[in-house]
């Protein structure tokens, strides 16, 4: 019995709109996505999914516009309701809460207070919850047990918060990488590279190492903002190799796994891509809309291509 499994190369960074998008480059359909988010009873906000081209490379750009201006301040508790009255597929609010969890958590850690104090100004915000409901939503439809992921690049620079100007990575971003142990890339981009959404839907749901598979399908999920490189993040989706030995991360499993993944995918690309995630507000799309970090990606890849079999065989995707 074969694995389905889904590899993302997040040579540009990543970000939750990149990430969902490239999904549905994938396959991943748009209505399936509406029809899925719709259960959440929340409204007031527009999907948009567009075919673009940088650099010779033709992807997805996916973007949440929000149309209804002030909204609740959510917390963990409010997103968990949320969630539970949701008529989701099984194990897709479970998931997306594990995600929110940790994110509330690091966040909690870094502000000094209680993971129910948290007020998600930044993580409640509508295209956040779109951001990670919806790439749980893809991974069941698309039948994605395990997931894996190449290092993040990090970039440099600072990026603007609710909070003020605060050192890239983001304080919420570098403590979700620093507890699972990420493989990341250095490069002195001058911008925000990987934003919080994105780092919290990888660390809980992948594991950082490049697999041996079956590739069937790929998908470019591009940024909104265009540099001397692509600004995307690519998917290869297929089948793992039964060459392959593999190690499940615990949070793909239909349990309340959260653990670390450890991939060792040295990716760098020589592209001084500036990751950006051109949202100012609440939420974190380096490329489309983004957590309330103006954050502007870039960064310079430098093709560093190291080995990126990461701990190799043996290991296993989280399986989702």
């Amino acid at each position: 019995m074969t694995t389905k499994i889904a590899y993302f190369d997040c040579f540009s960074g990543a970000a939750g709109n990149m990430l969902l998008g490239a999904l549905l480059d994938a396959g991943y359909s748009l209505e399936s996505l509406r029809a899925g988010l719709a259960t959440l009873g929340i409204d007031g906000y527009d999907l948009v999914q567009r075919s673009v081209q940088q650099h010779g490379i033709t992807g997805t750009l996916f973007d949440v516009i929000d149309r209804a201006g002030e909204r609740p301040v959510r917390n963990l508790p409010l997103i968990r309701s949320i969630l539970e009255h949701a008529k989701l597929p099984d194990g897709v609010a479970q998931k997306s809460l594990q995600v929110f969890t940790r994110l509330g958590e690091a966040e909690a850690r870094i502000h000094g207070m209680g993971l129910d104090e948290v007020h998600f100004h930044e993580v409640g915000a509508i295209d956040t919850l779109v951001d990670i409901v919806g790439f749980c939503l893809a991974l069941d439809e698309m039948g994605i047990e395990e997931l894996y992921a190449s290092p993040l690049p990090l970039g440099s620079g600072t990026v603007r918060t609710e909070h003020g100007l605060l050192p890239v990575p983001a304080p919420a971003t570098l403590a979700l990488i620093a507890e699972v142990g990420v493989p990341t890339v250095p490069l002195d981009s001058g911008s925000e590279m990987v934003t919080p959404t994105g780092a919290a839907l990888l660390t809980t749901l992948a594991t950082f190492e490049r697999p041996a598979m079956r590739i069937q399908s790929v998908g470019y999920g591009f940024g909104s903002k265009e540099f001397p490189w692509a600004n995307m993040v690519r998917v290869w989706v297929g089948e793992a190799s039964p060459a392959s030995g593999r190690r499940v991360p615990q949070a793909m499993q239909h349990t309340d796994h959260t653990g670390p993944h450890d991939h060792a995918h040295p990716h760098v690309h020589p592209h001084a891509h500036p990751h950006e995630h051109p949202h100012e507000h609440p939420h974190e799309h380096p490329h489309g809309h983004d957590h309330p970090h103006a954050t502007g990606h870039e960064h310079p890849h430098s093709h560093a291509h190291e080995d990126e079999s990461g701990t190799g065989e043996g290991s296993v995707g989280k399986h989702i």
